[in-house]
C-alpha cells in the first residue's frame, strides 16, 4: 500500500499529459496518448499499445536494445524506454524495468552495465543454463494423469525438451506424487521413471518414436 502511494505520488509529479489522438501505430490506431516528454509518447489502442520514440529520442537508446522503427511494445520492451530515460519514470517503474531487462535481455544488460548476472538474476540466462545442462536428457513436453495406471502420470518427453515433429518422442510413467514441473520443465530420471509403450491416455498419441 505504501509503495503504491509513493508510486502514484511520483507519477503525478512527473507531469505526464494525456491527449486524444488518432496516430497509426504498429498495434492499431491510437485511442489515447500519454506524453512523457517531447518525442516520447505512450499510445493505447483497442488491442495493444506501447511507446513511440521520435528519431532523435530513439538514437538515445543503446544500440543493443534499439528498435529501428522507434516502437516499444507494452509487455516487455517498454522497459527499454524506462532504463534509457529513467528521470521520466517512478522508482517502482524503474525497478520493474531493470528486472525485465535482466530477465529478457541479459546479454545487453551485462555489456551496457559491465556486470555478469548470476544464477537467479535472469530468467533467460537461467533457461539457457537449464537447456545446456539437460540437452541430452529426456525433458517432458506434455503430461496427463494416466487412465490405465492408478497414481501415475503419463508423460511425453524429448531430448532437451525440444518441440519438433521430426524428433524422437518417448513416453514415461512418473508417480503423480513426484510430478512437479519446475521453472523450465520436468527432467526424466531414467533410473527411476519407467519408459512406457502401453495404452495411452493421450488422445492424439500416434506412437512416433515410442520406446
Amino acid at each position: 500500500m505504501i509503495e503504491n502511494t509513493e508510486h502514484q505520488g511520483e507519477r503525478q509529479a512527473l507531469g505526464r499529459r494525456e491527449i486524444i489522438t488518432r496516430v497509426h501505430t504498429q498495434w492499431r490506431v491510437s485511442q489515447r496518448t500519454t506524453v512523457y516528454a517531447e518525442g516520447i509518447a505512450f499510445h493505447t489502442t483497442s488491442g495493444h499499445g506501447g511507446f513511440k520514440l521520435s528519431a532523435t529520442r530513439n538514437r538515445d537508446v543503446h544500440s543493443l536494445l534499439r528498435s529501428e522503427d522507434g516502437f516499444y511494445e507494452e509487455d516487455c520492451a517498454l522497459a527499454i524506454v524506462a532504463i534509457t530515460f529513467p528521470h521520466l519514470f517512478t522508482a517502482f517503474e524503474r525497478q520493474c524495468a531493470e528486472r525485465a531487462i535482466k530477465d529478457w535481455w541479459p546479454d545487453a544488460w551485462e555489456k551496457i552495465f559491465g556486470t555478469i548476472l548470476g544464477a537467479g538474476e535472469s530468467h533467460l540466462k537461467d533457461r539457457r543454463a537449464f537447456e545446456a545442462k539437460h540437452a541430452g536428457d529426456w525433458v517432458v513436453i506434455s503430461a496427463i494423469r494416466s487412465d490405465h495406471h492408478s497414481g501415475m502420470t503419463e508423460v511425453i518427453a524429448t531430448r532437451g525438451g525440444r518441440r519438433d515433429f521430426h524428433i524422437e518422442e518417448r513416453r514415461f510413467l512418473v508417480p503423480s506424487s513426484e510430478y512437479e514441473v519446475g521453472r523450465f520443465g520436468f527432467v526424466i530420471d531414467e533410473a527411476c521413471h519407467v519408459a512406457y509403450d502401453g495404452p495411452s491416455s493421450f488422445v492424439s498419441w500416434t506412437g512416433r518414436g515410442a520406446a
